[in-house]
């Protein structure tokens, strides 16, 4: 009795062991497969032997599915706890969503003051300079971003209000958010004068390159940059500024034409 439990003992342990390398030979394969490109049909054979599949043999485990977080068949798709446990999980993610944006909420709303006009009083408009296109005096950051003063003739719901704009800005929309507005300062050297300046419908500043006027390398560590020298249209006279030769190729290529036609002929 002693000598057949100790055989199968011995037995079960030599045939785990058969298994436990096989398993890990079939690892060895499936990782070798990944760059090889495919499995051989002698490992697709020993696979549906073993009766499992290639991630399974590959990684110790099933496969897990991205329906549920847990082993999903074909009868638990439709089963009623799915869909309800799903519901549950959709209504607690938006509940902490919304906990969460009320929460912001209530920080912003500590330190937001509302912002109101009356009719007759003076504001400044904000504008938009648009970088690499439109220049006005100076370039970034130091380009103003308040245009004015104008006055306030009505109030258009509890956010809007129109103004009174001059003739320089017909083709603009006399109706403004209010975040688009600002209190004018007493202050008459801090105003911009509305005439020294040109904007677009899209109260954008807007002038134009009028010739190439040098160029050259810029030698950076690595590489060699081709800037030009541009002669801008500013209206307190003529501005200029180096800028890329692609950028400017690119945004205004009959400008890099016709400053390139006379260095052809000569």
């Amino acid at each position: 009795m002693g000598t057949t439990i100790q055989k199968n003992l011995h037995n079960n342990i030599i045939q785990a062991q058969q298994e436990s390398a096989e398993r890990g030979n079939l690892r060895k394969e499936l990782k070798c497969g990944k760059t090889t490109g495919g499995h051989s049909k002698n490992l697709c054979s020993r696979l549906r032997c073993i009766g499992c599949a290639p991630s399974e043999a590959l990684y110790g485990r099933k496969c897990r599915s991205p329906i549920c977080w847990s082993e999903v068949g074909d009868s638990r798709i439709t089963r009623p706890e799915l869909i309800q446990e799903t519901t549950d999980k959709i209504a607690q993610i938006q509940q902490r969503l919304q906990a969460t944006r009320s929460r912001q909420k209530s920080y912003a709303d500590k330190r937001r003051k509302p912002l109101e006009f009356q009719v007759g009083d003076r504001v400044m408009l904000k504008v938009s300079p648009w970088k690499g296109v439109v220049r006005f005096a100076k370039k970034g950051k130091l380009t103003p971003r308040y245009v004015g003063s104008f006055e306030i003739i009505e109030r258009i719901g509890p956010v809007a209000y129109r103004l009174s704009l001059p003739d320089e800005l017909s083709g603009v929309h006399d109706v403004f958010h209010v975040s688009n507005l600002k209190k004018c300062l007493a202050d008459e050297t801090l105003i911009i004068p509305i005439e020294e300046i040109q904007l677009d419908e899209h109260l954008r500043f807007v002038e134009e390159p009028l010739e190439i006027m040098d160029r050259k390398v810029k030698q950076l560590r690595r590489s060699r940059i081709p800037i030009v020298k541009v002669c801008w249209n500013s209206r307190r006279g003529p501005e200029f500024t180096w800028e890329r030769e692609d950028h400017m190729r690119n945004k205004y290529p009959q400008l890099m034409t016709e400053k390139a036609a006379p260095d052809s002929n000569a």
